[in-house]
């Protein structure tokens, strides 16, 4: 495991000014540069605090989660996932204004740049409302199409992620406690004794045939995109997901577990990229491998 860093609330906001120059704006668009591995690991951090306080106050909102509706996708909303969302968005505004954030709830305000963020302030609004506790706070800083700081909180399990250069697990403390972060791995995969997590709500045909094709020996219910994490973990070793997601679903997720040595292959065996305003940020059908080794398994369709 590795060196284990403790980050405070206190912490948020207090970005030195080497982390904003990144992000410089304006007249400075053309000094835009990439942030080192010390520069990205910090910014998740920094996420990881944002995330928190947005974890919290869908905890404080869970009793009136009741009276939701649904949107025109036909996907549930709650005023919880509008507050934690204009929480997120006038954080990330006060650490590094100028840089556009694409979330949920309103990502037709903004347009995708060099940097831009993707949010989901509540993914697994439906555990959310049905008090499983499987739902998750995402925040990923995309530079072009690729995510390289990001943020998976998951409130009620008591367990966060974030990944800058280096994939890291902590559990949430109480308010203005401190995280001791520690490095995570994903695992070879076994030979005959696979664990996929498979969705609670979200199972179709195409991925079971995708499946099919592999050597499954556990399957496993989950939501959120707390499933990446668990592949980055070690704890499991496949997500199949050929039915339709949204990038800000998958952005902190797929950093994650790529930076815990794992994938995240679209068709074709492709990575997944970002930004993509012009199909609605819609994702094609891809599978999160712990062990990379599984890839040329697979054989993967939008369902």
């Amino acid at each position: 495991m590795g060196t284990k860093r403790r980050s405070t609330e206190a912490d948020c906001g207090q970005s030195n000014g080497a982390l904003k120059r990144p992000f410089a704006m304006g007249g400075e668009a053309d000094a835009v540069m990439t942030p080192d591995q010390q520069q990205a690991d910090a910014i998740s951090e920094d996420l990881a605090q944002i995330a928190l306080k947005a974890g919290r106050l869908l905890q404080m909102l869970q009793a009136a989660a009741g009276n939701h509706r649904i949107k025109s996708d036909g996907s549930p909303t709650t005023q919880a996932d509008l507050a934690a969302e204009h929480l997120i968005i006038e954080a990330l505004g006060e650490m590094w204004p100028g840089i556009p954030v694409i979330a949920e709830e309103t990502s037709n305000a903004e347009q995708p740049d060099k940097f831009f963020f993707l949010v989901d302030p509540l993914d697994g609004t439906r555990d959310y409302i049905s008090g499983t506790g499987e739902y998750s706070v995402n925040i990923a800083l995309v530079q072009g199409d690729r995510p390289i700081a990001s943020v998976v909180s998951a409130p009620a399990l008591g367990r966060i992620w974030i990944a800058g250069q280096t994939a890291r697990e902590g559990n949430i403390p109480d308010q203005g406690g401190s995280i001791a972060w520690k490095s995570v791995r994903v695992r070879p995969a076994p030979g005959d004794d696979l664990i996929a997590l498979m969705s609670r709500r979200h199972g179709d045909t195409a991925t079971e045939a995708c499946l099919a094709t592999l050597s499954i020996g556990t399957r496993r219910m989950a939501s959120s995109s707390v499933k990446f994490c668990l592949i980055a973990s070690g704890e499991a070793d496949v997500y199949v997901r050929c039915g339709p997601t949204m990038e800000w679903d998958t952005a902190a997720g797929d950093h994650i577990l790529s930076s815990a040595g794992g994938c995240v292959i679209g068709v074709g065996g492709t990575v997944l990229t970002y930004g993509h305003e012009d199909r609605g940020y819609r994702n094609g059908a891809f599978a999160a491998l712990g062990d990379s080794a599984l890839a040329p398994q697979l054989s993967l369709r939008l369902s």
